[in-house]
């Protein structure tokens, strides 16, 4: 959001990048598209079985609040936070390469998509010119910045990836709409999208920059983006890439710039969640989280939500019905596609991602970064 308030309480400590594909499909979909068509209810290693917990893969970087998370793999992943840091892994975390990009401490990166273990695109966000894109192609050896917001209106907050080529980063509303760059060529280029397809933003409407996850896409033309601020927490659809969009209203919290929908995942263009609530600690958050089973056009409160607000999910890889959704107060789990959700963890994460050979992470404030074992 682009509210300096807002900003302000995001980038605060609490009490307590995404691969292609992590929001149900994306970069990568085409495994991740396969391993979600297997049979629904619990698989080997699904964390709906007991023995299940985060296990600290520290980077060494307490000082960094990483919301930007893209896992590749139970090997591989990236990691993009605060004061321009960009960190990567290819030993599961038990070492951590710094691959920040030069000249980029003051960027405040909020979300990472990764190709793989040497290609990603990280998002910078902030008003004016802090809005900006970088793009590796060597592990973070080299970056070079593909996008730079020359807007003052414009404040991006989260980027997504449909395949290796076709991606969207969203923007605040710019006289009374969203703001959508598209990219046809991995994050190599980009260019905004005709708004007249964008229905109009509510009053204080706008995207929380909070874990990645306000921008998802499933297949290769669904996206979804999910809002916060306004008289009503909604959640945007396009089928076509972007170019137009229809509206639906969640049940989550909303009429407050500190609430809204946080983050969506989608298992595929049908089924989804979608968590949020109030970010002020201590402040409740009923209805905290919601699911749909027709792509987005309506959405059901959960009928045992976390107990508070949540700024990440994500879909455990090959099945149906369990996902995980993250927050400063702790870690919930539904093994029932989102309906009901129960305590896994009360450890403090932003942003989570889960990969094709069931290995999921989760990252946040004071460097903390962890994935799930038994």
């Amino acid at each position: 959001m682009a509210c300096a308030a807002v900003l302000a309480a995001l980038t605060a400590p609490a009490a307590g990048a995404r691969p292609l594909g992590q929001d149900g499909a994306g970069a990568a979909g085409a495994v991740r598209a396969a391993g979600t068509a297997r049979a629904a209810g619990a698989v080997p290693g699904d964390p709906g079985r007991t023995g299940v917990h985060w296990a600290p893969k520290d980077p060494g970087t307490p000082q960094v609040r990483f919301r930007g998370l893209a896992a590749v793999d139970r090997h591989t992943a990236w990691l993009a936070g605060t004061g321009g840091t960009v960190l990567r892994t290819t030993d599961g975390g038990a070492g951590w390469r710094n691959v920040s990009p030069p000249g980029a401490a003051d960027a405040q990166f909020r979300d990472v998509t990764a190709f793989d273990a040497r290609r990603a695109v990280v998002l910078a966000i902030g008003e004016g010119e802090a809005s900006r894109v970088y793009r590796t192609d060597d592990g973070g050896t080299t970056w070079t910045e593909s996008f730079r917001n020359t807007d003052p209106q414009a404040f991006y907050d989260c980027l997504t990836f449909f395949d290796r080529r076709h991606g969207l980063a969203l923007s605040d509303p710019v006289d009374g709409r969203f703001r959508v760059l598209s990219t046809a060529d991995g994050g190599r280029s980009w260019r905004v999208l005709p708004a007249d397809g964008m229905p109009p933003a509510l009053d204080g409407e706008a995207g929380f920059a909070a874990s990645g996850q306000c921008l998802v896409a499933s297949g290769p033309r669904d996206v979804w983006l999910a809002t916060g601020g306004g008289a009503r927490a909604r959640v945007l659809h396009s089928a076509d890439r972007g170019r137009t969009w229809t509206a639906a209203d969640t049940p989550v919290p909303a009429g407050d710039p500190a609430r809204g929908v946080f983050a969506l995942a989608f298992r595929d263009r049908t089924h989804g969640i979608a968590v949020g609530g109030d970010y002020r600690p201590g402040l409740p958050s009923p209805d905290s989280a919601a699911v749909t089973a027709d792509g987005g056009r309506t959405w059901r409160p959960a009928t045992a939500p976390p107990p508070a607000y949540r700024s990440g999910a994500a879909w455990f890889p090959h099945s149906r019905t369990t996902a995980l959704a993250v927050g400063p107060t702790g870690t919930d789990l539904t093994t029932d596609a989102g309906r009901s959700w129960r305590a896994l963890d009360t450890g403090s994460y932003d942003t989570v991602a889960c990969t094709p050979d069931r290995s999921c992470w989760a990252a946040g404030e004071q460097g903390r970064v962890a994935r799930l074992e038994r």
